[in-house]
């Protein structure tokens, strides 16, 4: 099976190639082919709204335009992300069936891919991710981001990192979970759902996963909350998605626990004594 995966040189995409090269039969390629499958891992979190659409709207348009005409027949999965439903309700899981409202450039320019995906006459499924978390997070997101601060600070007992408002409730999902169902999804027999879920199911306060990373990393310094925060998800308090469909249809159900998955994450930005970084 050729699988051509792109934005595979990024995290989610780097742990789906991790994934499907341990596929038997399955030949991976980053672009030049004519696939059976592509798996879509292109995006952008940042950037101004410009910049965004480019990358979240217009990606995924040339991309079913370009598989129109080249390998109609192929499987598309692109992952989308669990932003696109908007502010939730606390206390509530959002299915695949819940009304979007995006509230940012980001939440909206992704909404506008998977409209476009899903309407393309393609054999094209779109996986709504929660919080990605685990080994080679980016400094762009929020565990990335604090695992760097707490390398940064060692063991210093008077250290102290000033973050934004943690109140939020987000659901938290092991990369390595989400390359696994982007692989089923990639690799599964028959037709999928339009879009299926794939996160944690859990709503998790983002207090507790600073406190549960800074424990695992030995911090012994402060943790200050100044109230600020990221303009991309301040505006959502409540985050959690229902991922039965995605167990329906996949046999797929998240395998890591949030503290096994934080555990990963300080393990992959340990600094080696010779000053390289771990595997």
């Amino acid at each position: 099976m050729r699988i051509l995966v792109l934005g595979f040189t990024g995290y989610l995409g780097g742990h789906v190639v991790e994934h499907l090269r341990a596929l038997p039969g399955a030949r991976v390629f980053g672009g030049g082919r004519s696939p059976d499958a592509v798996i879509n891992c292109a995006g952008s979190t940042d950037g101004d709204p410009v910049t965004l659409a480019e990358v979240n709207s217009r990606g995924p348009a040339v991309l079913c335009a370009a598989l129109r005409e080249a390998a109609p027949s192929a499987r598309l999965v692109h992952l989308g992300s669990a932003a696109e439903y908007g502010p939730g309700t606390p206390d509530t899981r959002v299915t695949e069936a819940s009304a979007t409202r995006p509230v940012t450039p980001y939440c909206a320019t992704k909404l506008a891919g998977t409209v476009t995906v899903t309407t393309s006459g393609l054999d094209a499924a779109v996986l709504r991710v929660g919080n990605p978390v685990g080994p080679g997070a980016p400094p762009t997101g929020l565990p990335g981001r604090i695992a760097g601060l707490l390398r940064a600070a060692g063991p210093d007992p008077d250290a102290v990192i000033r973050l934004g408002d943690l109140s939020a409730y987000r659901d938290f999902v092991d990369v390595r979970d989400v390359a696994r169902a982007a692989v089923l999804a990639a690799t599964s027999p028959g037709p999928l759902p339009h879009v299926l879920n794939i996160g944690g199911g859990r709503a998790v306060p983002v207090r507790e996963l600073v406190r549960t990373l800074a424990r695992t990393a030995g911090f012994r310094g402060r943790i200050e909350e100044d109230g600020g925060g990221s303009a991309r998800s301040g505006a959502v308090s409540w985050q959690c998605s229902d991922i039965a469909a995605a167990g329906d249809s996949l046999d797929w159900r998240p395998s890591y626990a949030l503290e096994e998955s934080l555990a990963a994450l300080w393990a992959a930005t340990s600094v080696r004594p010779e000053g390289g970084r771990a595997p």
